[in-house]
């Protein structure tokens, strides 16, 4: 298979599209965890109890469509070899915890990818939209929109005190977690980050790496997400992480244009550099590649490098996972074969982005 053909079906299609300010804000992300009333969470339930919530779920996605008319189709995880739930982790599809469910842990898709549905996970349902650029309250309106439709069908487990109940006490309430994944290569090159990660955390924030909790921020990619769910409105928790991408997003932008005044001979230098390791290496180890795929990203961004897609961060860093490797050799691999696979990868896309010229 061609490597633009495989790009074509395994990267979402919402990837492919600019949001605002996706200069600095790669995605905006809504997850809202809902539980079923007069059923036991999924951390306490029997194999027989999981079942039959896994199996009400997938008589209603037979019946049923998105709010838009979406085709939903149903992945059950005992039934997805072990590199597929890799990939759709990699694509923040699902999460780490879900993959390693083998029993009755499953995940409903959208056909563009843009929204998804896990079953039987940390709680019984929770609902993912994921929108390009900095649409958080596009993301939660979305959501909404799918929660509600979902309520229609369920009876969701809900205290007049407490809110949604969910099995872990810092998701209920709301049940919501809003994230926004953030490149932001300026602050970390001036070594402003170091100082401005504590002060998000005391905001009531949290800032991860590119694949959430006990992650790393590879490729100067931070994903900043609420922690409090309870006691605020969905509203007022995406507003005041709004407030907060506001002010990063200034701050990147500033850090960027001091590196152009006071380093700009040397910032340019680390671009081309960085562009010269990705064309032409027939080796390179996944932190080398984000790294350079960073400043590539960082060099389209601010007008050094010219006629490169700015999707090529948001393709190859996705692309150059151990999974999608894999999955696009057609089978295992073993560590220095990835460095390889990965070298040629990232070499044959960049000559796709010159063919087009």
């Amino acid at each position: 298979m061609s490597l633009e053909r495989f790009i074509n079906q395994a990267v979402s299609s919402w990837m492919g599209t600019e949001g605002p300010d996706s200069d600095i804000v790669l995605s905006s992300r809504i997850r809202l965890a809902r539980n079923l009333n007069n059923y036991k969470f999924p951390t306490l339930a029997e194999n027989e109890e999981a079942s039959r919530v896994l199996n009400a779920v997938e008589a209603w996605a037979h019946e049923s469509k998105g709010p838009n008319g979406e085709k939903l189709e149903m992945l059950k995880m005992n039934e997805v070899q072990p590199l597929q739930k890799r990939v759709l982790v990699e694509k923040h599809l699902i999460s780490p915890h879900l993959a390693e469910q083998s029993r009755q842990g499953a995940c409903l898709l959208s056909e563009n990818e843009e929204f998804s549905i896990m079953v039987n996970e940390e709680d019984h349902i929770r609902i993912q939209c994921l929108f390009p650029g900095f649409q958080l309250s596009e993301a939660l309106e979305a959501a909404n929109d799918i929660d509600d439709w979902m309520e229609t069908s369920f009876d969701y487990a809900f205290d007049e005190k407490y809110g949604y109940l969910t099995s872990c006490p810092t998701n209920a309430g709301t049940g919501l977690r809003a994230s926004v994944m953030m490149h932001l290569p300026g602050l970390y090159l001036t070594q402003q980050i170091n100082r401005i990660v504590p002060a998000i955390n005391q905001l009531g924030l949290v800032v991860r790496g590119i694949y959430g909790e006990g992650s790393e921020a590879l490729g100067n990619i931070f994903q900043i997400s609420n922690q409090i769910t309870l006691g605020k409105s969905e509203e007022d928790i995406v507003e005041d992480l709004k407030s907060v991408v506001k002010q990063l997003i200034e701050q990147e932008r500033s850090a960027r244009e001091a590196l152009a005044k006071t380093s700009n001979i040397q910032l340019e230098d680390r671009i081309f550099r960085s562009y010269g390791v990705l064309a032409n290496s027939r080796i390179i180890e996944s932190k080398e590649a984000a790294r350079c795929l960073s400043d590539v990203r960082l060099g389209i961004d601010m007008g050094y490098l010219k006629d490169i897609s700015k999707n090529i961060l948001n393709e190859l860093m996705i692309l150059t996972q151990p999974g999608f490797l894999q999955q696009y050799a057609g089978g295992p691999l073993r560590p220095d074969e990835r460095d390889i696979r990965r070298a040629a990868m990232i070499r044959e896309r960049l000559r796709m982005e010159k063919n087009k010229l």
